[in-house]
């Protein structure tokens, strides 16, 4: 008895075997695939193609018709007589493989069975383009991003009508043949960072690839990280700014989503919005966002600190309330806090996975019910309730849903760590975060730059975002190679028109 039972792997279209009969095979084999008997006054043919996949309506028009009105002999003859200029003709299966299962139609004449005609007629079915949803902002476009590529790359290119604007076409997955993007500026941005994206999508070689936040976790540095890499968008003029930033972008065919490479930690906490208000709200809009994150890390990592060890920190006049409302709490702060954030975590959760309407319900009546119940039942303190809720209203702040998920989860260690050691604990957490950090590459270059290392330049648009005369150069990061963006003499001057 063989104890060992042999690796099943996906099995190709034989190149060996001959046209005619791999295609009299798959059409057997597949009943989404068609094999339609054309009866012309000049001849016969017969047409391959995936029902699901054509547009139906091109091929009468394009094809049907003309071949029926004009006298054809040959291959020759059909591609002069058709309507279109994505016309191939080829004898390898493997590419007969993958244009059939891409919208292409083949086309067969019996006296060259093993020679075909492929012609692209795919369906044009899409979803319309929307405003965002997860990077919605109150002034700027209300345009996203949709599952069509071709479509993402008009939404880019339309914002970006140069020369120089570039596009590569890569295509990846053994079994979903994921068509893949990269874009970049060719006079801007380093050719260091754009063949280290295609480089690293060329050598990905997984099956199926279901995305590009998906691609863009098999192509990071680290994959251990809790951190994300890559910036993601939904939003064109988002991913059209960090290409004029000397930044890549990739997308993958049926994701709305863009990838911006290389990232750093202070990206994920900028919106496109900040651009549009002016640089006051904008920098005090942007403070308040880091301030709120920060506080949602460690509002409740303190509470359990001050409890555990720090008694003397409370002041006296809100001793008696904390004394009052853990007077019949049975469990330990650590236990209290955990407990009542997995509640938040749950509610979010099935908020999110609920439609909408339901959603907000079970979000609104769920954390006043459990919370109220809570403190009724002598599970949780009030104050502990108040706490846990506004470091997760202060979590919504991220701009970037990615980032969002890490500040959720990192809350975790940092309350175990208060829990053991107190306020040491919190600063041990914290030392190791930054250090951590610190270690985070994005596509080779450093994580936490602008501040390791450390590049004062590049501050004019981190905690703040200072007027745009200022932010007359592209940050380090990019490694862009021409790096100005305002020319010299026209920094902070201003033409009038002589009266």
């Amino acid at each position: 008895m063989n104890l060992f039972r042999r690796k099943r792997q996906y099995r190709a279209a034989p190149s060996s075997k001959r046209v005619s009969a791999w295609l009299r095979e798959i059409s057997e084999n597949s009943k989404d695939v068609s094999a339609e008997l054309v009866e012309t006054p000049f001849g016969v043919l017969t047409l391959y193609y995936v029902d699901d996949l054509i547009n139906t309506e091109r091929l009468n028009m394009d094809a049907l018709r003309p071949l029926k009105k004009n006298p054809w002999t040959s291959y020759s003859d059909i591609e002069r007589i058709i309507y279109s200029d994505t016309i191939k003709r080829t004898t390898d299966i493997q590419e007969i493989n993958e244009r059939l299962f891409t919208g292409s139609v083949v086309c067969q004449l019996p006296s060259a069975p093993d020679e075909v005609l492929m012609l692209e007629v795919p369906t044009n079915v899409q979803r319309d383009i929307s405003i965002p949803e997860t990077e919605f902002s109150v002034v700027g476009p209300r345009e996203a991003f949709v599952e069509k590529l071709e479509t993402n790359v008009f939404l880019i290119r339309k914002r970006l009508p140069i020369e120089d604007f570039r596009v590569k076409n890569i295509t990846i997955g053994k079994l979903s043949k994921t068509k893949t993007s990269v874009f970049y500026i060719d006079s801007i941005a380093d050719q260091a960072n754009v063949n280290t994206v295609i480089q690293r999508i060329k050598d990905v070689e997984y099956d199926e690839v279901l995305g590009s936040n998906a691609l863009s976790q098999m192509i990071q540095d680290h994959s251990f990280t809790i951190f994300p890499a890559f910036v993601n968008t939904e939003r064109p003029d988002r991913a059209a700014a960090a290409l004029a930033e000397g930044k890549v972008v990739f997308m993958c065919d049926g994701s709305p989503e863009a990838i911006i490479a290389p990232s750093t930690l202070v990206e994920f906490f900028t919106s496109l919005e900040d651009y549009y208000l002016p640089w006051h709200i904008a920098s005090f809009v942007r403070l308040l966002r880091l301030i709120s994150v920060t506080f949602s890390i460690i509002a409740t990592p303190v509470y359990v600190a001050v409890l555990t060890f720090h008694y003397e920190m409370i002041p006296k006049d809100l001793l008696s309330t904390l004394i009052a409302s853990r007077s019949n709490i049975p469990f330990p702060p650590l236990i209290e806090a955990i407990f009542l954030e997995f509640t938040i975590e749950l509610l979010r959760e099935a908020g999110a996975r609920l439609p909408t309407k339901v959603g907000q319900t079970i979000g609104i009546v769920g954390g006043i019910v459990i919370g109220q119940a809570s403190v009724e039942a002598g599970l949780t303190s009030n104050v502990l309730l108040i706490v846990v809720a506004l470091a997760a209203l202060a979590s919504f702040t991220s701009p970037v849903y990615q980032m969002g998920n890490t500040v959720r989860i990192i809350r975790f260690p940092f309350m175990i760590g208060a829990a053991l050691m107190g306020g040491i604990g919190i600063a041990i957490s914290f030392v190791f975060v930054v250090t951590h950090l610190i270690r985070l590459e994005s596509l080779g270059r450093p994580y936490f730059a602008p501040f390791f290392p450390l590049r004062i330049s590049d501050w004019r648009d981190t905690f703040v975002r200072l007027p745009f005369n200022v932010l007359y150069k592209r940050p380090h990061q990019s490694r862009a190679a021409y790096r100005q963006k305002l020319p010299a003499e026209k920094i902070g001057k201003k033409e009038d028109i002589d009266e």
